[in-house]
């Protein structure tokens, strides 16, 4: 198929998404509740005794979405939610009955977790669009989780500041929560009509109850949000508060300690009721999660998951089309030092400073979103050192660079989005530049049986000579029903990249893609659930056009009615492979032969305080005596409702891999080596209350590579068995981590946390070491000790301005309070005087 004829495909999708589009019709029935404003706010305790909660409208008649989709909730499990509104924000008292209250489920878990508990959770939507909602979770413990969803797709990074508490009763449990309106994003008017869902967990039978009724064999879970009615003439404070920090890191690398002391604030300002600032000065991330570091043998580099808050939070928006990967900004260095004869480099720094960043984002009264990021980070240094002269001197390996991302999103429908993303990468002075732009559109009919997608994408990138890229993918599903399908292609040119600011991995390749499901829409049988799916995958190489792979894939997943979860699949490429990436040479290719690979896995059920999940896959190819196997074993203990414990362990066993070696100006070497791998991590919790937990997170990773013998590859994509390359290439790679970190949330959205992290990286030229030898090598290799403390304090803007307006008066009050006591301590004193003469 020639390019021209693959966009035409692509345009005629497109089209024929707006025409379906316009031929169903809504039949989704939407409850609503129509709220009463009140003067005075109910006091968040989890006791529904205050005189605005005797009058509320009720929001009743839950209906089960899991496991038994529209089952009517029983008696026994009555659940009424009275909703209330004031000028600062919403209030709900949700009362869930229980037949026996003394086994609700109330695990301790940490703030954003889940684990063995009956929860009550809230999704608000301000633009009412049904696709996007901000989702408030309280469980039966007392934690609390906050989240985004986005057509169903729940971002937990996102962190509001709203209120709550629970008490467990004789007759079930009570949640209160009271969400501030700084926390929701909705148009300006007088008249408010928000999307509401509601749910509740009941643990002990795994089992959900909406409000509004989830039709569980079509659509996404957003689109069928209830309505909240009657929220008129608010008016909202200004949405603005700052969060300043103070840490401070003890550290001790390869015996040398040194002291550093971080201050700085991130700060969020509503500019109107629907768009906010979001701006971090003087950033600290020294706090950060450690990354699963691994030995890359691969053409393409490791893309690790963002672990700084400010780039995790309420990133929907920049998210779209997937070209931001914010590790760029203050990642590694985009430049090398260019070396004079004898010289070498002393320090080459691991990351990049930035010195702020800010982000604004929102939606208008016609739904259309935009998103504006910003950063900027500061010029950066390698030491290089001339071995003859003994000189040293500072190489330029990171200029100043500004980074830009805008997103514009438009709405429409109830499931609809076309979707605008740029971003672009500006450094100081006659360094590589970048820019990339990116059109989408996603649309489902009305009926939600049938959803289609698409988008194109350019990139530009300022080398000797410019380089253009080009991204296109099209695609239809049947996203209802017990049998649903799907059809797609993408392809990706030769010249495309989006590295500057994101992640571009493979290119020059063009993918077609089919799917076939069937599924359980209701428990049947012996299962709860079961999910069967069938897939086929054909590449190729776009310039010039080459076979890449065939690939079948099936997949199968069973629930039982005791929860127990098992399936497993079957994989194959018959036609072999011819791997474009892995001779890492334009216009060269690798053969690979046929494999075939069969998996299974369990996983038990987690309100026991035993689980496990496990799983074993095992490919084997068709020649050269290639296989692997991979081992997967994760047993989690709860201890008590306090204290549990997650172990993780996987072994890859690689027989007779072929993998790139090097390469020069003649030939390109390949080495069969055999590669074995343990990763093993270990975490446990003690949760002191719902705002006060000790974790700690252990990481090992080794891997032992030995390479047998070594090959050249031929224009065919055969190898040569060769004598003439022996280097050795045998390695041994540890990466070793502990974290021990204190939390306290002791106070809404403020944080002091304590952290101390042990940190060890080795990496050998020998292999097939034994146990003990690997480990003393290990710890003979410089480690990193470090300390920290790091304390952030939430301040709303309101609160402190009611504060100080009060503050006169209360000092006044003080003052008199004072004369009184030492007016009264006089007269005591006199009398007892006298009495005493």
């Amino acid at each position: 198929m020639s390019f021209i004829i693959r966009i035409i495909v692509f345009i005629i999708s497109l089209f024929i998404g707006f025409y379906v589009q316009g031929q169903e019709n809504d039949t989704i029935s939407r409850k609503k509740i129509h709220l009463v404003k009140v003067s005075e706010s109910p006091k968040i305790d989890g006791v529904l005794d205050d005189v605005v909660w005797q009058n509320a409208p009720i929001a009743t008649d839950f209906v089960e979405r899991q496991p038994n989709n529209g089952k009517p909730i029983p008696d026994s499990l009555r659940t009424e939610v009275k909703v209330v509104y004031d000028d600062r924000g919403i209030y709900f008292g949700a009362f869930m009955a229980d037949p026996e209250p003394n086994k609700i489920l109330k695990e301790l878990t940490e703030r954003d977790g889940i684990g063995n508990d009956d929860f009550f959770f809230v999704l608000l939507n301000g633009y009412n669009d049904r696709q996007q909602s901000l989702q408030f979770i309280v469980t039966a413990a007392g934690v609390q989780y906050d989240a985004k969803m986005t057509n169903g797709n729940e971002d937990s990074s996102w962190n509001g500041v709203w209120y709550s508490d629970v008490q467990i009763t004789s007759e079930g449990w009570i949640a209160e929560i009271f969400i501030p309106y700084s926390e929701i994003r909705f148009p300006d008017g007088d008249q408010q009509i928000w999307g509401l869902q509601m749910e509740r967990e009941f643990r002990r039978d795994r089992k959900r109850f909406s409000w509004n009724f989830v039709d569980n064999t079509k659509g996404a879970f957003s689109i069928y949000d209830g309505e909240i009615h009657g929220i008129e003439n608010i008016d909202p404070p200004t949405r603005l508060s700052f969060q300043p920090y103070l840490s401070g890191y003890l550290n001790n690398y390869d015996g040398e300690s040194e002291f550093v002391f971080n201050g700085g604030m991130d700060l969020k300002y509503g500019i109107n009721d629907a768009f906010t600032l979001d701006m971090i000065l003087i950033p600290d991330f020294g706090q950060t999660k450690f990354d699963p570091t691994v030995l890359n043998l691969t053409a393409f580099e490791v893309q690790y998951a963002e672990q700084r808050p400010f780039f995790t939070e309420g990133t929907e928006l920049f998210n779209k089309g997937n070209l931001f990967y914010s590790r760029r900004v203050g990642g590694f260095p985009s430049l090398y030092p260019e070396l004079a004869e004898d010289e070498v480099v002393l320090e080459f720094p691991a990351r990049v400073d930035l010195i702020n960043a800010m982000k604004i984002s929102g939606r208008t009264k016609k739904n259309l979103g935009i998103g504006f990021f910003n950063g900027l980070t500061e010029r950066t240094y390698a030491k290089v050192k001339n071995e003859s002269t003994l000189e040293e001197r500072k190489e330029l390996v990171e200029p100043l660079t500004n980074y830009n991302v805008l997103v514009l999103d438009q709405r429409f429908g109830e499931n609809n989005s076309v979707s605008f993303v740029n971003t672009n990468t500006f450094r100081e002075g006659n360094h590589r530049d970048a820019n990339v732009s990116g059109l989408y559109y996603n649309l489902t009919n009305k009926k939600n049986t049938w959803n289609y997608w698409g988008d194109v994408e350019a990139s530009w990138v300022n080398l000797e000579d410019d380089l253009w890229g080009f991204e296109a993918t099209s695609g239809l599903a049947k996203i209802s029903g017990k049998h649903r399908y799907q059809a797609s292609f993408f392809l990706r040119t030769k010249d495309y990249n989006i590295d500057d600011l994101g992640y571009t991995g493979q290119t020059n390749y063009i993918n077609y893609f089919g799917y076939y499901g069937y599924r359980y829409l209701q428990p049947k049988g012996n299962f709860n659930n079961l999910n069967l799916n069938f897939n086929l995958n054909l590449s190729r190489r776009l310039d010039p056009d080459l076979y890449n792979y065939f690939m079948f894939n099936f997949n199968s997943s069973f629930t039982t009615k005791s929860f127990f979860t098992f399936g497993g699949g079957f994989e194959t490429t018959p036609f072999g492979t011819y791997d474009i990436y892995e001779p890492r040479t334009e216009n060269r290719h690798l053969k690979i032969p046929d494999y075939y690979d069969t998996w299974a896995w369990i996983s038990t059920d987690y309100r026991k305080k035993l689980a496990l999940d496990a799983t074993l896959d095992w490919y084997k190819y068709a020649e050269r005596g290639m296989g692997r196997l991979i081992i997967n074993f994760s047993p989690r203990f709860r201890v008590s409702d306090k204290w549990k414990l997650y172990l993780n362990t996987q072994t890859t066993l690689s027989d007779k891999e072929y993998g790139f070696v090097n390469k020069d100006a003649n030939e390109i070497y390949f080495g069969k080596r055999d590669r074995n791998t343990v990763e093993t991590s270990l975490e446990s919790q003690y949760i002191f209350n719902e705002k006060m937990a000790l974790n700690l997170a252990f990481r090992h990773y080794f891997t032992d590579v030995t390479y047998e013998e070594f090959y050249t590859l031929e224009e065919n994509g055969d190898l040569t068995e060769t004598t003439a390359y022996s280097n050795n290439h045998d390695a041994t790679y540890n990466s070793w981590n502990i974290d021990l970190r204190f939390s306290w949330w002791f106070a809404p959205g403020s944080q002091l946390s304590l952290l101390y992290r042990n940190a060890i990286e080795g990496y050998d030229e020998v292999s097939e070491t034994s146990f003990r030898d690997n480990f003393d090598y290990l710890f003979d290799q410089p480690q990193l000790n470090s300390f920290s403390i790091r304390i952030s304090y939430f301040l709303d803007y309101n609160r402190m301005k009611n504060w100080f307006k009060k503050k006169p008066e209360i000092e006044e009050t003080a003052r008199r309070n004072a004369y009184h006591e030492r007016k009264s301590y006089a007269y005591k004193r006199n009398s007892t005087n006298f009495g005493m003469m």
